[in-house]
Protein backbone atom coordinates (compact mmCIF):
# COMPACT_ATOMS: atom_id res chain seq x y z
CA UNK A 1 0.00 0.00 0.00
CA UNK A 2 1.87 3.17 -1.50
CA UNK A 3 -0.11 5.39 0.98
CA UNK A 4 -0.07 8.57 -1.69
CA UNK A 5 -3.80 7.54 -2.47
CA UNK A 6 -5.83 9.96 -5.27
CA UNK A 7 -3.50 12.33 -6.85
CA UNK A 8 -6.83 14.35 -7.55
CA UNK A 9 -8.73 16.54 -4.91
CA UNK A 10 -11.87 16.59 -6.47
CA UNK A 11 -10.97 12.61 -6.19
CA UNK A 12 -10.07 12.57 -2.21
CA UNK A 13 -12.88 14.47 -1.98
CA UNK A 14 -15.30 11.88 -3.17
CA UNK A 15 -13.73 9.46 -1.22
CA UNK A 16 -14.57 11.53 1.89
CA UNK A 17 -17.89 11.91 1.42
CA UNK A 18 -18.48 8.30 0.48
CA UNK A 19 -16.91 7.40 3.22
CA UNK A 20 -18.90 9.83 5.68
CA UNK A 21 -21.97 8.90 4.20
CA UNK A 22 -21.34 5.21 4.85
CA UNK A 23 -20.65 6.54 8.46
CA UNK A 24 -23.90 8.51 8.72
CA UNK A 25 -25.91 5.50 7.38
CA UNK A 26 -24.59 3.27 10.26
CA UNK A 27 -25.11 5.99 13.18
CA UNK A 28 -28.10 6.48 12.43
CA UNK A 29 -29.39 3.23 12.03
CA UNK A 30 -27.24 2.26 15.03
CA UNK A 31 -29.09 4.48 17.33
CA UNK A 32 -32.86 3.43 16.03
CA UNK A 33 -31.40 -0.32 16.53
CA UNK A 34 -30.35 0.33 20.40
CA UNK A 35 -33.38 2.15 20.73
CA UNK A 36 -36.09 -0.50 19.73
CA UNK A 37 -34.15 -3.85 20.56
CA UNK A 38 -33.27 -2.28 24.35
CA UNK A 39 -36.37 -1.20 24.85
CA UNK A 40 -37.36 -4.70 24.05
CA UNK A 41 -36.17 -6.64 25.80
CA UNK A 42 -36.94 -4.55 28.97
CA UNK A 43 -34.73 -1.37 29.29
CA UNK A 44 -36.23 1.42 31.17
CA UNK A 45 -36.24 4.86 28.61
CA UNK A 46 -33.81 5.91 31.16
CA UNK A 47 -31.51 3.43 30.76
CA UNK A 48 -31.68 3.82 27.33
CA UNK A 49 -31.02 7.78 27.63
CA UNK A 50 -27.98 6.94 29.61
CA UNK A 51 -26.48 5.47 27.19
CA UNK A 52 -27.01 8.18 24.68
CA UNK A 53 -25.85 10.19 27.19
CA UNK A 54 -22.28 8.73 27.43
CA UNK A 55 -22.33 9.18 23.79
CA UNK A 56 -22.52 13.02 23.92
CA UNK A 57 -20.35 13.16 25.94
CA UNK A 58 -17.38 11.30 24.50
CA UNK A 59 -18.41 13.63 21.54
CA UNK A 60 -17.41 16.30 23.84
CA UNK A 61 -14.04 14.54 24.68
CA UNK A 62 -13.48 13.69 21.22
CA UNK A 63 -13.60 16.65 19.88
CA UNK A 64 -11.64 18.17 22.25
CA UNK A 65 -8.33 16.05 21.31
CA UNK A 66 -9.71 14.82 17.81
CA UNK A 67 -8.42 18.07 16.11
CA UNK A 68 -5.06 17.46 17.75
CA UNK A 69 -4.71 14.13 16.44
CA UNK A 70 -5.59 14.76 12.87
CA UNK A 71 -3.26 17.75 12.49
CA UNK A 72 -0.03 16.02 14.37
CA UNK A 73 -0.99 12.79 12.56
CA UNK A 74 -3.00 13.36 9.51
CA UNK A 75 -6.79 13.02 8.80
CA UNK A 76 -6.96 10.00 7.08
CA UNK A 77 -5.50 8.31 10.34
CA UNK A 78 -8.33 10.25 12.48
CA UNK A 79 -10.79 9.15 10.34
CA UNK A 80 -9.63 5.36 9.57
CA UNK A 81 -9.54 5.37 13.54
CA UNK A 82 -12.92 6.33 13.64
CA UNK A 83 -14.43 3.60 11.66
CA UNK A 84 -12.45 0.91 13.21
CA UNK A 85 -13.95 2.00 17.03
CA UNK A 86 -17.23 2.01 15.04
CA UNK A 87 -17.05 -1.63 13.93
CA UNK A 88 -15.58 -2.48 17.41
CA UNK A 89 -18.71 -0.72 18.63
CA UNK A 90 -21.06 -2.42 16.26
CA UNK A 91 -19.62 -6.17 17.08
CA UNK A 92 -19.69 -5.59 20.74
CA UNK A 93 -23.36 -5.39 20.66
CA UNK A 94 -23.64 -8.56 18.51
CA UNK A 95 -23.64 -10.88 21.78
CA UNK A 96 -26.73 -12.80 23.13
CA UNK A 97 -29.09 -10.64 24.73
CA UNK A 98 -28.36 -11.86 28.42
CA UNK A 99 -25.29 -10.34 27.94
CA UNK A 100 -26.63 -7.20 27.18
CA UNK A 101 -25.95 -5.48 30.57
CA UNK A 102 -26.48 -1.74 30.50
CA UNK A 103 -22.52 -0.96 31.03
CA UNK A 104 -21.69 -3.24 27.86
CA UNK A 105 -24.11 -0.97 26.02
CA UNK A 106 -22.76 1.90 27.77
CA UNK A 107 -18.87 1.05 26.68
CA UNK A 108 -20.25 0.19 23.37
CA UNK A 109 -22.17 3.88 22.58
CA UNK A 110 -18.94 5.34 24.60
CA UNK A 111 -16.60 3.91 21.62
CA UNK A 112 -19.84 5.21 18.74
CA UNK A 113 -19.51 8.30 20.18
CA UNK A 114 -15.91 9.01 19.68
CA UNK A 115 -16.16 7.35 16.24
CA UNK A 116 -18.54 9.62 15.26
CA UNK A 117 -16.55 12.23 16.11
CA UNK A 118 -13.22 11.55 14.93
CA UNK A 119 -15.05 10.88 11.22
CA UNK A 120 -16.79 14.02 11.50
CA UNK A 121 -13.78 16.26 12.34
CA UNK A 122 -11.72 14.38 9.31
CA UNK A 123 -14.73 14.69 6.71
CA UNK A 124 -15.48 18.40 7.92
CA UNK A 125 -11.17 19.57 7.95
CA UNK A 126 -10.25 17.76 4.79
CA UNK A 127 -12.43 20.18 2.67
CA UNK A 128 -10.28 22.94 3.85
CA UNK A 129 -7.34 21.18 2.76
CA UNK A 130 -8.91 20.39 -0.52
CA UNK A 131 -10.10 23.70 -1.41
CA UNK A 132 -7.64 26.31 -1.04
CA UNK A 133 -10.01 28.99 -2.38
CA UNK A 134 -12.65 30.13 -0.10
CA UNK A 135 -16.05 31.80 -0.87
CA UNK A 136 -18.92 30.31 -2.73
CA UNK A 137 -17.41 26.93 -4.16
CA UNK A 138 -16.39 26.16 -0.10
CA UNK A 139 -19.93 27.14 1.17
CA UNK A 140 -21.61 24.87 -1.21
CA UNK A 141 -19.31 22.00 -0.42
CA UNK A 142 -19.82 22.27 2.58
CA UNK A 143 -23.44 22.70 2.76
CA UNK A 144 -23.41 19.65 0.59
CA UNK A 145 -21.58 17.80 2.24
CA UNK A 146 -23.11 18.60 6.17
CA UNK A 147 -26.79 18.62 4.15
CA UNK A 148 -26.20 15.07 2.49
CA UNK A 149 -24.92 13.74 6.11
CA UNK A 150 -28.28 14.50 8.36
CA UNK A 151 -30.44 13.23 5.32
CA UNK A 152 -28.52 10.25 5.70
CA UNK A 153 -28.55 10.07 9.17
CA UNK A 154 -32.62 10.30 8.74
CA UNK A 155 -32.34 7.45 5.94
CA UNK A 156 -30.19 5.31 8.66
CA UNK A 157 -32.82 5.28 11.25
CA UNK A 158 -35.56 3.74 8.30
CA UNK A 159 -32.74 1.49 7.89
CA UNK A 160 -32.23 0.57 11.26
CA UNK A 161 -35.83 -0.64 11.75
CA UNK A 162 -35.49 -2.30 8.52
CA UNK A 163 -32.50 -4.37 9.25
CA UNK A 164 -34.08 -4.72 12.48
CA UNK A 165 -37.11 -6.50 11.08
CA UNK A 166 -35.45 -8.69 8.23
CA UNK A 167 -31.78 -9.44 9.86
CA UNK A 168 -32.40 -9.26 13.76
CA UNK A 169 -29.85 -7.43 16.04
CA UNK A 170 -27.04 -9.42 15.75
CA UNK A 171 -27.72 -9.78 12.24
CA UNK A 172 -28.17 -6.16 11.88
CA UNK A 173 -24.96 -5.40 13.67
CA UNK A 174 -22.51 -7.67 11.70
CA UNK A 175 -24.11 -6.60 8.58
CA UNK A 176 -23.03 -3.11 9.16
CA UNK A 177 -20.06 -3.73 10.47
CA UNK A 178 -18.65 -5.84 7.36
CA UNK A 179 -20.19 -2.58 5.50
CA UNK A 180 -17.88 -0.30 7.22
CA UNK A 181 -14.85 -2.68 6.96
CA UNK A 182 -15.25 -2.73 3.04
CA UNK A 183 -15.38 1.37 3.33
CA UNK A 184 -12.11 1.27 5.56
CA UNK A 185 -10.02 -1.01 3.32
CA UNK A 186 -11.11 1.82 0.44
CA UNK A 187 -10.05 4.89 2.37
CA UNK A 188 -6.89 2.99 3.34
CA UNK A 189 -5.82 1.89 -0.27
CA UNK A 190 -7.52 5.96 -1.54
CA UNK A 191 -6.76 8.41 0.56
CA UNK A 192 -3.48 10.42 0.92
CA UNK A 193 -1.84 9.08 4.29
CA UNK A 194 -0.68 12.97 4.84
CA UNK A 195 -4.16 14.13 4.05
CA UNK A 196 -4.56 17.52 6.83
CA UNK A 197 -1.30 16.66 8.47
CA UNK A 198 0.26 19.89 9.86
CA UNK A 199 3.63 21.06 8.17
CA UNK A 200 4.52 22.42 12.12
CA UNK A 201 3.52 19.70 14.90
CA UNK A 202 1.04 21.08 16.82
CA UNK A 203 1.40 21.18 20.38
CA UNK A 204 -1.28 20.06 23.09
CA UNK A 205 -1.65 23.49 24.27
CA UNK A 206 -2.60 24.50 20.64
CA UNK A 207 -6.18 23.07 21.52
CA UNK A 208 -7.34 25.95 22.70
CA UNK A 209 -7.44 28.44 19.78
CA UNK A 210 -6.01 31.57 19.75
CA UNK A 211 -8.57 32.80 17.14
CA UNK A 212 -11.12 35.09 18.52
CA UNK A 213 -13.62 34.75 15.45
CA UNK A 214 -13.36 30.82 15.89
CA UNK A 215 -14.01 30.67 19.88
CA UNK A 216 -16.73 33.51 18.83
CA UNK A 217 -18.31 31.37 16.78
CA UNK A 218 -18.07 28.35 18.84
CA UNK A 219 -19.75 29.88 21.62
CA UNK A 220 -22.51 30.76 19.28
CA UNK A 221 -22.96 27.07 18.32
CA UNK A 222 -23.03 25.66 21.83
CA UNK A 223 -26.28 27.50 22.53
CA UNK A 224 -27.24 27.06 18.46
CA UNK A 225 -27.56 23.08 19.53
CA UNK A 226 -28.61 23.37 22.50
CA UNK A 227 -31.48 25.47 21.64
CA UNK A 228 -32.47 22.80 19.22
CA UNK A 229 -31.82 19.73 21.61
CA UNK A 230 -33.20 21.37 24.68
CA UNK A 231 -37.24 20.47 23.06
CA UNK A 232 -36.39 18.05 20.31
CA UNK A 233 -34.19 15.59 21.88
CA UNK A 234 -36.55 14.56 25.09
CA UNK A 235 -39.52 16.81 25.25
CA UNK A 236 -40.93 16.57 21.69
CA UNK A 237 -41.39 13.04 21.24
CA UNK A 238 -42.89 12.49 24.47
CA UNK A 239 -45.31 15.36 23.86
CA UNK A 240 -46.50 13.71 20.41
CA UNK A 241 -46.88 10.54 21.90
CA UNK A 242 -48.53 11.08 25.79
CA UNK A 243 -49.88 15.19 24.47
CA UNK A 244 -50.98 14.40 21.49
CA UNK A 245 -51.67 11.03 21.72
CA UNK A 246 -49.10 9.86 18.49
CA UNK A 247 -47.75 5.74 18.08
CA UNK A 248 -44.42 5.27 18.79
CA UNK A 249 -44.00 4.51 14.53
CA UNK A 250 -46.34 7.81 13.95
CA UNK A 251 -43.76 9.71 16.10
CA UNK A 252 -40.19 8.03 14.74
CA UNK A 253 -41.64 7.97 11.31
CA UNK A 254 -42.16 11.88 11.44
CA UNK A 255 -38.98 12.64 13.30
CA UNK A 256 -36.94 10.49 10.63
CA UNK A 257 -38.81 12.71 7.99
CA UNK A 258 -38.28 16.11 9.68
CA UNK A 259 -34.56 15.13 9.53
CA UNK A 260 -33.98 14.25 6.29
CA UNK A 261 -36.03 17.15 5.29
CA UNK A 262 -33.44 19.28 7.48
CA UNK A 263 -30.35 17.90 5.73
CA UNK A 264 -32.19 18.67 2.11
CA UNK A 265 -32.75 22.20 3.23
CA UNK A 266 -28.74 22.31 4.25
CA UNK A 267 -27.46 21.18 1.10
CA UNK A 268 -29.44 24.13 -0.96
CA UNK A 269 -28.68 27.04 2.01
CA UNK A 270 -25.98 28.33 -0.33
CA UNK A 271 -29.17 28.63 -2.91
CA UNK A 272 -31.61 30.15 -0.44
CA UNK A 273 -28.54 33.01 0.65
CA UNK A 274 -26.87 33.04 -2.83
CA UNK A 275 -27.98 37.14 -2.96
CA UNK A 276 -25.94 38.07 0.00
CA UNK A 277 -23.16 36.04 -1.17
CA UNK A 278 -20.77 33.86 0.82
CA UNK A 279 -21.66 34.07 4.61
CA UNK A 280 -20.18 36.53 7.23
CA UNK A 281 -20.44 37.48 10.69
CA UNK A 282 -23.49 39.57 10.39
CA UNK A 283 -25.50 36.75 7.82
CA UNK A 284 -24.93 34.29 10.79
CA UNK A 285 -26.25 36.96 13.49
CA UNK A 286 -29.68 37.73 11.16
CA UNK A 287 -30.27 33.97 10.14
CA UNK A 288 -29.64 33.60 14.63
CA UNK A 289 -32.73 36.72 15.07
CA UNK A 290 -34.95 35.12 12.64
CA UNK A 291 -34.46 31.63 13.94
CA UNK A 292 -35.55 32.96 17.63
CA UNK A 293 -39.22 34.12 16.45
CA UNK A 294 -39.93 30.26 16.28
CA UNK A 295 -39.50 28.31 19.79
CA UNK A 296 -41.21 32.19 21.11
CA UNK A 297 -44.26 31.75 18.81
CA UNK A 298 -44.72 27.88 19.75
CA UNK A 299 -44.27 28.59 23.22
CA UNK A 300 -47.34 30.54 22.92
CA UNK A 301 -49.29 28.75 20.43
CA UNK A 302 -49.08 25.14 21.54
CA UNK A 303 -50.37 23.94 24.96
CA UNK A 304 -52.32 20.99 24.57
CA UNK A 305 -53.06 18.11 21.61
CA UNK A 306 -55.60 20.69 19.81
CA UNK A 307 -52.32 22.62 19.11
CA UNK A 308 -50.54 19.94 17.41
CA UNK A 309 -51.00 21.52 13.91
CA UNK A 310 -49.24 24.39 14.92
CA UNK A 311 -46.40 22.41 16.10
CA UNK A 312 -46.12 20.37 12.70
CA UNK A 313 -45.99 23.55 11.23
CA UNK A 314 -43.46 25.63 13.57
CA UNK A 315 -41.25 22.72 13.25
CA UNK A 316 -40.91 23.05 9.30
CA UNK A 317 -39.97 26.54 9.96
CA UNK A 318 -37.85 25.85 12.52
CA UNK A 319 -35.89 22.79 10.21
CA UNK A 320 -35.77 25.52 7.44
CA UNK A 321 -34.13 28.47 9.49
CA UNK A 322 -32.09 26.01 11.56
CA UNK A 323 -30.68 24.52 8.41
CA UNK A 324 -29.24 27.80 7.04
CA UNK A 325 -28.24 28.88 10.58
CA UNK A 326 -26.08 26.01 10.62
CA UNK A 327 -24.65 25.34 7.05
CA UNK A 328 -23.60 29.00 7.79
CA UNK A 329 -21.63 27.72 10.58
CA UNK A 330 -20.20 25.11 9.26
CA UNK A 331 -18.69 27.19 6.50
CA UNK A 332 -17.32 30.07 8.43
CA UNK A 333 -15.56 27.63 10.71
CA UNK A 334 -13.53 26.71 7.93
CA UNK A 335 -13.20 29.92 6.07
CA UNK A 336 -11.56 31.06 9.35
CA UNK A 337 -9.89 27.82 10.91
CA UNK A 338 -6.14 28.44 10.79
CA UNK A 339 -4.22 27.06 7.58
CA UNK A 340 -1.88 24.57 8.68
CA UNK A 341 -3.60 22.52 11.28
CA UNK A 342 -7.25 23.50 9.81
CA UNK A 343 -8.35 19.88 12.30
CA UNK A 344 -7.54 22.36 15.43
CA UNK A 345 -9.76 24.71 15.24
CA UNK A 346 -12.75 22.78 13.47
CA UNK A 347 -12.36 20.43 16.92
CA UNK A 348 -12.55 23.67 19.21
CA UNK A 349 -15.75 24.43 17.26
CA UNK A 350 -17.60 20.94 17.56
CA UNK A 351 -16.58 20.56 20.87
CA UNK A 352 -18.98 23.65 21.58
CA UNK A 353 -21.18 21.62 19.45
CA UNK A 354 -21.46 18.46 21.44
CA UNK A 355 -21.58 20.01 24.21
CA UNK A 356 -24.65 22.09 23.19
CA UNK A 357 -26.14 18.75 22.44
CA UNK A 358 -25.26 17.28 25.84
CA UNK A 359 -26.41 20.26 28.03
CA UNK A 360 -29.46 20.78 25.74
CA UNK A 361 -30.44 16.58 26.22
CA UNK A 362 -29.82 16.61 29.89
CA UNK A 363 -32.26 20.17 30.58
CA UNK A 364 -34.95 18.88 27.49
CA UNK A 365 -35.85 15.62 30.19
CA UNK A 366 -35.44 17.87 33.20
CA UNK A 367 -37.72 20.69 32.18
CA UNK A 368 -39.90 18.58 30.46
CA UNK A 369 -40.03 16.59 33.68
CA UNK A 370 -41.00 19.26 36.31
CA UNK A 371 -42.31 21.95 34.13
CA UNK A 372 -43.55 20.75 30.21
CA UNK A 373 -42.98 21.49 27.05
CA UNK A 374 -43.53 25.25 26.65
CA UNK A 375 -40.44 25.23 29.45
CA UNK A 376 -38.32 23.68 27.16
CA UNK A 377 -39.20 25.92 24.15
CA UNK A 378 -38.96 29.30 26.79
CA UNK A 379 -35.49 27.98 27.19
CA UNK A 380 -34.81 27.28 23.39
CA UNK A 381 -35.34 30.72 23.03
CA UNK A 382 -33.19 32.09 25.76
CA UNK A 383 -30.41 29.81 24.08
CA UNK A 384 -30.81 31.15 20.41
CA UNK A 385 -30.82 35.34 22.16
CA UNK A 386 -27.96 33.92 23.43
CA UNK A 387 -26.58 32.92 20.12
CA UNK A 388 -27.91 36.25 17.96
CA UNK A 389 -25.82 38.40 20.96
CA UNK A 390 -22.72 36.77 21.13
CA UNK A 391 -23.29 36.29 16.86
CA UNK A 392 -23.29 40.02 16.98
CA UNK A 393 -19.03 40.15 17.65
CA UNK A 394 -18.59 37.75 14.60
CA UNK A 395 -16.08 39.04 11.68
CA UNK A 396 -18.25 41.04 9.52
CA UNK A 397 -17.67 42.27 5.60
CA UNK A 398 -15.11 38.99 4.83
CA UNK A 399 -17.10 36.10 3.38
CA UNK A 400 -13.67 34.51 2.41
CA UNK A 401 -10.87 32.71 4.46
CA UNK A 402 -9.49 35.21 7.02
CA UNK A 403 -5.49 36.00 6.90
CA UNK A 404 -3.60 35.49 10.38
CA UNK A 405 -4.19 39.49 11.23
CA UNK A 406 -7.34 39.25 10.66
CA UNK A 407 -8.51 36.06 12.35
CA UNK A 408 -5.83 35.43 15.50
Amino acid sequence: MSGTGIASPIGQYGVVTLGYWAFTLTDGALRMLVVLFLHGIGFSPLQIALAFVIYEFCGVITNLTGGWLGARFGLNLSMQTGFVLQIIALTMLAVEPSLLTLGWVMISQALAGVAKDLNKNAAKSSLRVLLPEGGGRLYRWVALLTGSKNALKGAGYFLGGLLLATLGFQGAVLAMAAGLTVVLLMGLVLLRADLGRAKQKPKFSDLISSSRAVNILSAARLFLFGSRDVWFVVALPVWLQTVAGWSPQAVGGYLAAWIIGYGAIQALAPTITQRSGAPDGRMAMLWALALAVVPLLLAVLVQDAADVTWLAVGLIVFALLFAVNSAVHSYLILAWARADGVSLDVGIYYTANAAGRLFGTLLSGWLYQTQGLTACLLAATAFMVATVLISMGLPQGSGAYLDKGESR
